[in-house]
C-alpha cells in the first residue's frame, strides 16, 4: 500500500457545477462561515496558505477544545471551504482558495450582475479591510511611519 498514509478530508456537500457555484453550495458555504468560530478558523487557514495548519495548531491558536474543533472543521469541509490531508499522525487543513474565489464570483455575479463597480467592490480590495494581515515588512514600515508622525506631533 504505497498511499496508506494518505487520508483526505474532502468536500461532500452540495456540488459545484463546472466553474460556477450553485445556489445550494453558496448557501452551505455562507452558513458555515456564519458561525464566529468557523469564520475565525477559515480566516486563520487563509493566512496560513499555502502550507495549512495541523488540527492541534488550529485548536491552540483559537482556543477551541478538540471535539468542538473537529465539528467546526467537518462543517467547513462539507461546505467545500476547507480540505484536510493526513501527514503522518496529523491532519493538515488548508483553506480551499478556489472555492472561496468561486463563492465571491457567485456573489458578485448574483448581486451586481457581473459588474462589481455597481457595488463598489473594486474599492473594497484597496481599502485595506482584508481578512488577512499585511505582510510583516509593510506592517513594520506602517508602524514606523505612525511612530514618526506621533514624534513629529509631540
Amino acid at each position: 500500500m504505497p498511499n496508506a498514509n494518505l487520508a483526505m478530508v474532502g468536500h461532500v456537500g452540495p456540488a459545484q457545477s463546472g466553474d460556477t457555484t450553485s445556489v445550494p453550495h453558496a448557501l452551505a458555504a455562507l452558513a458555515a462561515l456564519g458561525q464566529p468560530k468557523r469564520l475565525e478558523i477559515f480566516r486563520l487557514l487563509m493566512r496560513a496558505e499555502p502550507h495549512g495548519l495541523a488540527a492541534g495548531s488550529i485548536a491552540e491558536t483559537i482556543g477551541a477544545p478538540h471535539n468542538s474543533l473537529s465539528t467546526h472543521l467537518g462543517i467547513l469541509a462539507r461546505s467545500g471551504l476547507v480540505r484536510g490531508a493526513r501527514d503522518g499522525r496529523s491532519i493538515i487543513y488548508r483553506a480551499d482558495v478556489e472555492a472561496i474565489r468561486s463563492l465571491v464570483a457567485f456573489l458578485v455575479t448574483d448581486c451586481c450582475g457581473g459588474h462589481p463597480e455597481l457595488c463598489h467592490l473594486q474599492d473594497a480590495s484597496r481599502s485595506g479591510t482584508s481578512c488577512c494581515p499585511q505582510p510583516a515588512k509593510d506592517r513594520k514600515s506602517e508602524q514606523m511611519s505612525m511612530a514618526k508622525e506621533q514624534w513629529m506631533q509631540d
